[in-house]
């Protein structure tokens, strides 16, 4: 009898990493068709280097090729961003295997799929286009020049943190060191 029970809880311990893992390539899928969707809109409708203000003064659709990352830097080290995402995904992905599969996980399954899904963004520029397509600017802060990709990492990343600093316990976290089957 408590075979039967262990046998049904695996199941349905599996069910739910399942459920978990579809979701997470739901929303890397959505999320990176969304940005390569306004990129190819940034390069059918914008010339480069050639403003177009929404809001003047303060937003602009402003399309540049970046073959670096914000302001710039490291600008023609296409190797190190192919590394430093083969590295973040295999983290994401290390991190939604090992994922409980219990609600409270939900929102760390989020940050991670959007985190995930602006690397993949970024990284099919990079292979295809050998340059980041980017064209969102902010005028009044001479912010760098960005994209929907972009906005998913740095809102993700700064979402991860607020959980980790807000929301989840040491203890919540264990799942990430604790050999589980």
């Amino acid at each position: 009898m408590s075979t039967e029970k262990g046998m049904e809880a695996k199941e349905k311990r599996n069910s739910g990493k399942l459920r978990h893992f579809s979701v997470f390539i739901g929303i890397i899928i959505f999320a990176v068709w969304a940005d390569q969707f306004t990129k190819r809109l940034a390069l059918i409708y914008l010339a480069l280097h050639e403003p177009h203000p929404l809001i003047p003064g303060v937003l602009e659709l402003l399309r540049i090729e970046n073959t670096g990352a914000a302001f710039g830097i490291l600008e023609g080290h296409m190797g190190f961003f192919y590394v430093i995402t083969a590295v973040v995904g295999a983290l994401i992905l290390y991190v939604v295997c090992r994922l409980p599969a219990e609600k409270k996980y939900g929102p760390l399954l989020l940050v991670a799929s959007f985190i995930a899904a602006g690397a993949i963004g970024n990284l099919i520029d990079r292979v295809m286009r050998k340059s980041v397509v980017d064209f969102i600017y902010f005028v009044p802060i001479d912010f760098p020049v960005f994209n929907v990709a972009d906005i998913f990492v740095s809102c993700a990343t700064a979402a991860l943190m607020l959980l980790i600093l807000f929301y989840y316990k040491d203890e919540d976290l264990d799942f990430l060191k604790n050999k589980r089957s």
